[in-house]
């Protein structure tokens, strides 16, 4: 029987590279001789992607109430735990996923205003004990991050999303919830400092890899 694979996330507000140093930390472990099934939330499935397209949808017709959003989020959990995290996990794969339930208790708990502890009912009913085993937090400033998505806006076109439109008071309140996360979890939540060039950034996540996979290997 294979031995059960580990679950990393990436986590940080907008603007911050999640998405680049996904593709190097997968790369990474693949290099290593680990299979790497790379996800994403919300997301990850074709029915838990169809709730992210009603999530990130701007359009202001029907505003999406918070207690809608945060069950919606939750829905797409469950799906994509049972169909890709959980069964992957089980084979002995790693799953490397942009962003998790962190990302809840920051948008919906430090952002939305709603009650941590609602969501951490909601966290133990749908995941059942599971929980990343490291988590790679991106952290830079507000300003620096909308910058950022200003000019990737600029180069690639398209609209902002339900979120990307929200104020810089709202993203300050996420980001105050990531941090008091890993404040409260150092053990699992490392904060990389995003603001640094690309390799820097990398570099450090090369070093908090490899202490880990050091110790699971």
């Amino acid at each position: 029987m294979n031995r059960r694979g580990r679950f990393i996330t990436l986590e940080g507000g907008e603007g911050v590279g999640k998405s680049t140093n996904l593709d190097w930390v997968c790369s990474w472990l693949d290099e290593r001789g680990i299979e790497v099934v790379r996800t994403r939330e919300p997301g990850g499935t074709p029915r838990a992607e169809a709730i992210r397209e009603l999530l990130l949808d701007p359009s202001s017709q029907e505003p999406l109430d918070d207690d809608a959003e945060l069950l919606l989020v939750f829905a797409a959990r469950a799906q994509h735990l049972a169909q890709v995290i959980r069964p992957a996990l089980a084979r002995g794969a790693w799953v490397v996923c942009d962003r998790f339930t962190d990302a809840t208790f920051a948008y919906q708990g430090g952002g939305r205003g709603l009650d941590m502890q609602r969501i951490a009912t909601l966290e133990a009913l749908v995941q059942r004990g599971l929980t990343p085993d490291l988590t790679l937090l991106l952290d830079m400033s507000i300003e620096a991050a909308q910058e950022r998505v200003d000019q990737r806006l600029g180069q690639q076109g398209g609209q902002r999303d339900r979120f990307e439109r929200e104020r810089q008071a709202f993203f300050q309140a996420v980001r105050d919830a990531y941090l008091a996360r890993a404040a409260a979890e150092p053990a699992r939540i490392a904060v990389i400092d995003a603001s640094h060039s690309l390799p820097a950034v990398q570099a450090e996540l090369a070093e908090h890899l490899e202490r880990q996979v050091a110790l699971w290997r």
